[in-house]
């Protein structure tokens, strides 16, 4: 924009609508647009840039009012075009203000010396008490927050991690406060040392103070009543809303958090759900969602994970300190009243019930429910797979994916809930029971499991859930390697192995190792090209799945290449194995429905949609 002095003439009616300037030589304007009848009881201090007013910006629906500035101190602003800034009640110092935007009745927006944006901000997630494991940046992700985490004890990865950051910090943080186009600030108390992004809407917040909002056009943040953010990052699309108290958090894309939740030392990634309760130190990868009082989330890692009323995990019970951890992985559960002993790992897609001690680890007994009774531990292996909880879960997760399908997407989020991660876990899983029941024989009544009670019967449909799902994801794979044109002996190794989930991103062991060591030696050189990195092993997902599910279909059915006989068995088998899952879900829908209290037009359309489930035989 090209700026002007005032002339003499905008000086005289500036001074008549009862403006002050510390010096008039110091407030340019813009050279066309510009008209100073807009302008009421305001005062200016050091160099002051305005734009042109001649719109009128919407206060709300079916209200204009003409832009301009009335009842502000400005020190050190540039204002964009056709602004409304009114009722400022302190002042506005150093910062610079977009096109469009209305400012009304707030305290104080100002930036002090030093002031870091939220940007490389270090927090200790999992461990309360530790030295700082992820440092925030406005293109964090699920996977590159992972990927910190489990590699901080790793000093090389650690220090070019953090060189990279500072490095993209240096290079993108502004001199000053910024807020964006078209933002809206009313009614809030104090902002200071924040960037607000285009199309943000802050209303009536009580203090936002080292910040980045990451607010953009096609997934705009709200901020609402109430709200004390320090030190955070809020991602595009997030809302914050109804008196939440958050400090040191990173929130990721389309998340909400509400109702008075309360924050510290922790982050939140794609579509998670927070509400009324507490967090503290905890890893909340995508689809985490916690939505009740007296649930308290801390020193823990989920994703796809639902926190039941009065879900608590102990990680200060020991004299050394809350320094204690847990990973529950992608998919569990915790019922009402749930209790977690850390450190604990809990397999992928399990259900907790009760006060769960022992330091459970069940990462190759996934899909369990873990049940406390008393002083007694039971498992029951494979339960989880053949529930209407689970079904309606793998279905509704994509369903409920609110970031914007026309832009691109930070957290990587692989819906897959049968991949080579899960299902690797699931064959060590069979492995185990078989094993179990080969040592102590068919007659017994229970065996035991780190210290675990698995009765018998749980045991031998364990075996027969997870086969069942084993069989389903063979078919459900070849089938796609068909109709995608992979079908054959794969192209690459990769893949052949062990997988991982980084929160979201499902790949080989052999690509996380790979990029640890590009890190390490210098091959990537910015943070974006690590970001590319998870975005390409991501795209090859389906290439590194069909290597490792050929290999596991040669283990599992005896074969050195898939013939056409082979490839006919698995399809068979896959509908059989289908249709049994199906009935089995059938069976526990039908035990919910007898309850009483579950409407028949609701029961009858869920089992219709299980009826339909026949087209994936195609």
């Amino acid at each position: 924009m090209t700026y002007r002095l005032l002339t003499q003439d905008e000086i005289s009616i500036f001074e008549n609508n009862s403006c002050w300037a510390e010096d008039w030589q110091r407030v340019f304007v813009a050279e066309e647009g510009f008209q100073p009848k807009y302008f009421h009881r305001v005062m200016f201090y050091g160099d002051i840039r305005l734009g042109s007013f001649q719109k009128n910006v919407e206060i709300t629906k079916d209200f204009v009012k003409h832009s301009g500035i009335n009842d502000a101190t400005l020190r050190n602003v540039t204002v964009g075009n056709d602004c409304l800034i009114e009722k400022v009640g302190n002042y506005i110092n150093n910062y610079t203000i977009g096109d469009d935007c209305l400012i009304s009745n707030v305290s104080v927006l100002e930036t002090t010396e030093g002031a870091s944006f939220g940007e490389g901000n270090l927090i200790s997630v999992l461990n309360e008490v530790g030295d700082g494991n992820v440092i925030l940046f406005h293109d964090l992700n699920s996977q590159f927050a992972a990927f910190m985490v489990k590699h901080f004890d790793d000093k090389d990865v650690k220090n070019a991690i953090r060189r990279l950051v500072k490095e993209e910090i240096m290079r993108t943080n502004p001199d000053r406060g910024v807020v964006g186009n078209r933002v809206k600030i009313i009614n809030t108390r104090e902002i200071t040392n924040s960037v607000i992004q285009d199309d943000c809407e802050i209303s009536g917040a009580s203090r936002l103070s080292d910040c980045t909002i990451l607010s953009s056009d096609k997934a705009s943040v709200y901020i609402g009543t109430g709200v004390i953010c320090e030190n955070s990052i809020i991602s595009e699309g997030s809302s914050i809303v109804n008196s939440v108290k958050m400090q040191d958090c990173f929130v990721g894309e389309a998340c909400h958090v509400s109702n008075g939740f309360t924050a510290s030392q922790s982050v939140f990634f794609a579509n998670s759900y927070m509400a009324n309760g507490e967090a503290c130190a905890a890893f909340c990868g995508p689809f985490s969602a916690s939505h009740h009082k007296s649930s308290l989330l801390i020193g823990g890692m989920f994703s796809f994970y639902n926190a039941g009323s009065g879900t608590n995990f102990s990680n200060h019970a020991y004299k050394m300190g809350p320094m204690h951890w847990g990973t529950l992985e992608r998919g569990s559960k915790t019922a009402s009243g749930s209790y977690l002993l850390m450190p604990a790992t809990i397999g992928t897609f399990s259900v907790c019930f009760g006060k769960l001690m022992h330091h459970p680890n069940t990462t190759a007994l996934p899909f369990s429910y873990l049940i406390a009774e008393a002083d007694k531990m039971f498992l029951v292996p494979g339960r989880n797979i053949t529930t209407v909880g689970l079904y309606r879960d793998i279905h509704k997760w994509p369903k409920r994916d609110m970031r914007p399908q026309n832009a691109p997407k930070k957290s990587i989020v692989n819906f897959d809930w049968l991949s080579p991660f899960s299902v690797g876990e699931i064959l060590r899983g069979k492995f185990i029971l078989e094993n179990l029941r080969q040592a102590s024989g068919d007659n017994v009544s229970s065996y035991n499991f780190h210290e675990y009670t698995i009765n018998a019967s749980s045991l031998r449909k364990g075996i027969k859930y997870y086969d069942i799902a084993l069989r389903i994801y063979m078919g459900a794979v070849l089938k796609r390697a068909h109709k995608w044109g992979f079908f054959g002996k794969p192209t690459t190794d990769v893949g052949i192995g062990e997988w991982r989930d980084l929160s979201g991103l499902l790949l080989p062991a052999s690509e996380e190792d790979r990029l640890i060591e590009d890190i390490k030696s210098g091959n990537l050189e910015t943070i974006q090209e690590v970001i590319d990195r998870f975005e390409e092993i991501n795209h090859n997902y389906r290439t590194y799945q069909w290597a490792w599910t050929y290999k596991m279909i040669q283990n599992y059915y005896g074969v050195d290449e898939i013939t056409a006989e082979v490839d006919a068995k698995i399809k068979a088998d896959y509908i059989t194995a289908r249709r049994a899952w199906i009935a089995e879900i059938k069976k526990d829908a039908e035990k919910e429905y007898k309850m009483g209290d579950v409407d028949r037009e609701v029961f009858e359309e869920f089992v219709n949609s299980l009826d339909r489930e026949t087209d994936y035989e195609e």
